[in-house]
């Protein structure tokens, strides 16, 4: 496909937050990587797992955005240059194996401290994850990087079909600072490689965790004694047929190491618990196991992490759903105030830093207590099923990735937690905006509140059946009382999810495949529009009792999408985001879904997760939401531009909501929170190349406005009084354009 066009004004943003949610004592997005300055206790580096690189100099009281418009800001590893802390290198691609663990671009490195980036390696490493980057200490043009494939269930979900995605895994090594890179064997297997770590006195010393997390006879703990040439498979008291393994060894003893083992997932994403803990004291040679307990559930796929004290070999910390210390043989659990732990690194004042599921936290005392530092980490992920109040512009719902469901409603950028676990859809009534509907993941964990979302009681009783972690379900906007539940079938409620009664048989192919979206018409609710996990699309013209099979082979994510869009005024027109590389990224059906033409010509070949529309002037205004940030096309997708410009970020766009009523776009982010932006906002450019978009009128794009074909406000009066608003200028739009007001 043809690159997009140079990008948009993007004065009119909003930044929304959260940043942070209120629970857990303040929590951000999920942290896959974190990096310490070995002076200055204050200032380090943490990457969100979809939220890019940031950096803090007051330990984390505030926070700066480093990476928001480098290729992608999935971000699995960071490391610093030993003798030069202002040389930063960022692996992107998180090597953590969820379904939301996205896939990488190469290698990030910055020369200045994070102020600058430069995109390395991206032929070497697209489409594949970083684990680890570790740095010869004595040479920091050698650098080695453990690489895995994109994680997911089923198996590369999260590669969304890369074209490089099933590329060579292992260990590799660069010898002129991350430019080019070359794949290490003489004896190591190119499986996934979960970890890395460095002989601290003598560097061409390396030990590799080869830990492919569905189980492989390569698994295991591999050593080099002569910088990666060639290796040995360490076996004494390790176990034989291991799944994921992280490894530390002991900055003050190089002979101590630490490994953490679980078992092989199964494939569907459980499975891997805890095997245990071990410790060798001879560099590898023998190994003792050390009693940690089941501390990774059932998903050590997705949590393991290892850190050895800087100055006490006898001090290690082992990261799982939990964290425990080992301490000279005795186990104790430490944990931060949130679960799931996927980064842990040490501070020049020798405290402890953690990135977990709910962003950074920190200990001065070896983990007995915590203090939260994400104020104004915005890392927050959302999932598909934002929500807003009827007439408070303010207030917003979304559900979040293991941040539960959280209410935006002040102009602060902290949100309220209001329900627990990992938050899907929500949903707030327009008739009664009390009414108020939110969900966790799983089958039936549907809560309703009927006080604005202040307290929430279950009402999914009863609903059973396969679910895709994050169930879609819809409030009939014509029928009071009347709500739809998606499992592998479509699930009725009359009377606001009291009870419910199964209304379709299953619409899938078959277990294990569940409906991952659903939408229904605006203009009439009898229009029904279904997507499930094995790629079918299905349309009902009767509410939902009876549907019809209209599209096969539809790829997407395995989650809770909003997919389908439907014309908020004619309910048989629909929109089809393609989640995926190499297929069509937006069609449309005029005919309910009996055919569809493409709309993506102008697009980049990127997944598209979400669609919204426009209808204000004749030619609809198109927004993609990308997995690299947002697109917007005036001319039916005949050419599409990046909107966000130097605000909002190439983070993954998961959610949109037009709403021309309020003459914005509502937009969820996985890893960069929400954000808002006037619709028609994009009418406005550097026409006199001042460096200034909020003065300028762009004549092409005014001239558009008077055509119908954007900047809906400038054409939705009728001035001359002919009865004809499409071809008019509202002309005190037009004079807020030029004051700097966009239409």
């Amino acid at each position: 496909m043809l690159a997009a066009q140079p990008s948009a004004s993007a004065q009119p943003w909003q930044e929304l937050g959260p940043a942070p949610v209120s629970g857990f004592g303040g929590s951000a997005g999920r942290i896959s990587a974190i990096v310490c300055s070995p002076t200055d206790p204050e200032r380090f580096f943490a990457a969100g797992a979809d939220g890019g690189v940031w950096r803090t100099t007051n330990g984390g009281a505030s926070w700066t955005p480093l990476t928001d418009h480098m290729p992608t800001t999935a971000i699995g590893a960071l490391a610093m240059d030993p003798t030069n802390e202002s040389v930063l290198y960022a692996g992107t691609g998180e090597a953590n194996f969820a379904n939301h663990s996205r896939y990488g671009l190469g290698l990030l490195k910055s020369i200045d401290g994070g102020d600058h980036w430069q995109v390395l390696a991206r032929p070497t490493f697209g489409g594949r994850c970083f684990s680890r980057i570790v740095i010869d200490p004595n040479n920091p043009q050698v650098l080695y990087a453990a690489i895995t494939r994109a994680g997911g269930f089923p198996t590369l979900a999260a590669a969304k079909g890369h074209p490089q995605a099933r590329g060579t895994t292992g260990v590799f090594k660069s010898l002129d600072g991350g430019v080019t890179w070359a794949q290490l064997a003489g004896g190591l297997p190119g499986v996934d490689a979960t970890d890395l770590a460095i002989d601290p006195v003598n560097p061409s010393v390396l030990y590799a965790a080869i830990g492919h997390i569905f189980g492989s006879p390569a698994n295991g703990i591999y050593k080099s004694v002569d910088a990666g040439g060639t290796w040995v498979r360490l076996l004494g008291g390790l176990p034989g047929a291991p799944g994921r393994i992280s490894i530390g060894i002991a900055p003050s003893d190089r002979n101590r190491l630490y490994a953490l083992v679980c078992q092989p997932a199964d494939g569907t994403g459980g499975g891997a618990t805890t095997i245990d803990a071990y410790r060798s004291d001879n560099a590898g040679g023998t190994w003792a196991a050390l009693g940690v307990g089941s501390m990774q559930a059932t998903y050590g796929w997705y949590l393991s992490v290892v850190t050895v004290h800087p100055t006490d070999p006898a001090i290690a910390f082992f990261g799982g759903l939990i964290l425990r210390r080992y301490n000279n043989g005795g186990i104790a659990s430490v944990s931060p105030p949130h679960p799931d732990m996927h980064a842990l690194a040490w501070d020049a004042m020798g405290r402890l830093v953690c990135g977990n599921d709910g962003g950074v936290h920190r200990s001065a005392n070896l983990g007995a207590s915590w203090q939260p530092r994400n104020n104004g980490l915005a890392t927050i992920q959302f999932y598909a099923g934002l929500s807003t109040h009827p007439t408070d512009d303010t207030i917003i719902f979304g559900g979040t990735q293991d941040n539960g469901t959280n209410r935006r409603n002040t102009e602060s950028l902290l949100w309220d937690s209001v329900a627990g676990g990992d938050g899907g859809w929500t949903q707030v009534d327009q008739a009664d905006p009390l009414r108020v509907f939110a969900e966790s993941q799983g089958t039936g964990f549907l809560n309703r509140s009927v006080n604005g979302g202040n307290t929430f009681a279950g009402i999914g009783g009863g609903i059973t059946g396969r679910n895709c972690f994050l169930p879609p379900y819809l409030i009939d906007p014509q029928t009071p009382g009347r709500m739809l539940y998606a499992t592998e079938r479509i699930w009725e409620s009359l009377d606001y999810g009291t009870s419910w009664a199964t209304l379709t048989p299953d619409l899938t192919g078959g277990a294990p495949a569940a409906i991952r979206s659903l939408a229904m018409a605006p203009s009439d609710s009898m229009y029904v529009y279904a997507a499930t996990n094995d790629g079918r699309v299905l349309a009902s013209d009767d509410g939902g009792a009876n549907f019809d099979l209209v599209l096969t082979g539809n790829p997407g994510w395995p989650r809770v999408t909003r997919e389908i869009t439907v014309d908020p005024d004619d309910p048989r027109t629909l929109y089809l985001a393609g989640a995926a590389y190499g297929v069509t990224q937006v069609q449309r059906s005029r005919d309910a879904g009996q055919s569809w033409e493409p709309l993506d010509a102008g697009l980049p070949d990127v997944p598209v997760n979400v669609v919204a529309v426009d209808v204000r002037s004749p030619t609809p205004t198109l927004y993609a939401g990308a997995d690299d940030g947002l697109y917007f096309s005036l001319d039916d997708g005949a050419t599409w531009r990046r909107y966000g410009g130097a605000v909002f970020p190439n983070a993954p766009v998961i959610d949109l909501l037009a709403q021309p009523q309020r003459a914005r776009l509502v937009v969820g982010t996985q890893g960069r929170g929400g954000w808002s932006v006037r619709l028609g906002a994009h009418c406005v450019a550097d026409f006199n190349n001042d460096g200034d978009f909020g003065t300028d009128l762009d004549i092409e794009a005014f001239f558009a406005c008077l055509g119908g074909n954007c900047c809906a406000l400038c054409g939705s009066a009728d001035f001359d009084g002919d009865g004809d608003t499409g071809t008019d200028l509202d002309i005190e739009s037009f004079f807020r354009v030029l004051g700097g007001g966009a239409c």
